[in-house]
């Protein structure tokens, strides 16, 4: 008579992770199949290797890595899941790049729930599927408790760019207009509400999203004229233009009435006492665009749905001093600073 090892089937619903599912054994392995490979199938996956090989095409490659360590998990819009893709995703299509394939490493806190990470993992899957792409390598590793804040996540992305563009932040010229694709703050004032517990008449919520689709549309309508293309994550716009004056040392003139901001998020960040200048965002673009191919490329980002409300919102200026300055709704002006997350004021 043959004996089978008893195993422990992965209870979803109830169940927690434990030590077990990062030591390399059976329940480790269970975990995988169960849930990741559930969420994320793939022809890649499948083969169970610890790498995945996968054809290149003409071009060049684009690669990326990033981390996910966010307070809440889950958020108005979305989760640290489908947070980690579109991150990815949109860091390789600032390059002008089609996003291919993804990885994902967890680290996950023990006794984090199972119904939570299969949520996590499942939302992964739907946003890499909506998005067209495939996660098809990752890693599983489980601490004590305590020695995480339930779960982090680390990526990589690869993706394909076209020959003849070459976006950087060391391209953009004096005479550029700065093209926004969207309004301000959504993403960050969505997690501050729910950490602070911050309830709305309606729902802020986080504008998470993959902007491949919307990068592709301005490159077709004036890619050659596209000089650099930033997602404001952390630090928000204030931070990314300021790199951007670093790098191409010149310095910008922003016209704060035409700043998009809906209402709610203008009065979260007063109430807070926030500006939306300095506000991440996960779902929209700043583009540095040459004068000539401006109006072409912001009529292509009005045209699809995730630029539906871009806007020109100032110009590249000369300035040794690298600011980037602000003209108020009240005819003033200051320096928007990143450094240290502050508006620094000054008269001109």
């Amino acid at each position: 008579m043959s004996v089978k090892a008893y195993q422990r089937k992965l209870d979803v619903e109830n169940g927690r992770v434990e030590l077990s599912h990062g030591s390399g054994g059976r329940a480790m392995a269970q975990l995988i199949s169960g849930l990741f490979h559930q969420a994320f199938g793939n022809e890649w996956l499948a083969g169970c290797n610890d790498q995945s090989a996968f054809d290149v095409t003409a071009g060049r490659m684009v690669m990326t890595t990033d981390g996910y360590v966010i307070s809440p998990l889950f958020f108005p819009g979305g989760n640290i899941g489908s947070l980690a893709v579109h991150g990815t995703i949109n860091d390789i299509a600032m390059s002008g790049a089609r996003p291919l394939y993804l990885s994902a490493s967890f680290i996950i806190e023990e006794g984090f729930r199972f119904s939570d990470l299969k949520t996590i993992a499942e939302s992964m899957g739907a946003a890499a599927c909506a998005a067209g792409v495939y996660i098809i390598a990752g890693d599983t590793k489980v601490v004590e408790r305590g020695k995480a804040d339930g779960l982090f996540i680390s990526t990589a992305g690869i993706g394909l760019v076209a020959d003849g563009l070459d976006l950087s932040a060391d391209k953009a010229k004096v005479g550029d207009r700065v093209l926004l694709s969207g309004s301000l703050g959504d993403h960050g004032v969505a997690i501050m509400s729910k950490r602070q517990n911050v309830a709305f008449q309606t729902e802020i919520v986080s504008d998470s999203a993959a902007l491949h689709g919307l990068v592709a549309a301005m490159v077709a309508a004036g890619g050659g004229g596209i000089r650099v293309m930033r997602d404001p994550t952390r630090g928000g716009l204030a931070a990314a233009l300021n790199e951007i004056a670093l790098q191409s040392e010149l310095g910008f003139h922003l016209q704060e009435s035409t700043i998009p901001v809906k209402p709610a998020v203008a009065a979260t960040c007063e109430l807070l006492g926030l500006e939306p200048i300095h506000v991440a965002n996960e779902g929209k673009l700043v583009a540095i665009v040459a004068p000539d191919s401006a109006d072409a490329v912001l009529a292509a980002m009005k045209a699809h749905p995730l630029g539906s409300n871009a806007a020109d919102i100032g110009e590249a200026v000369a300035d040794d001093h690298k600011f980037v300055q602000m003209t108020t709704d009240f005819g003033g002006r200051r320096i928007v600073d990143w450094l240290w997350g502050e508006q620094l004021p000054r008269i001109c």
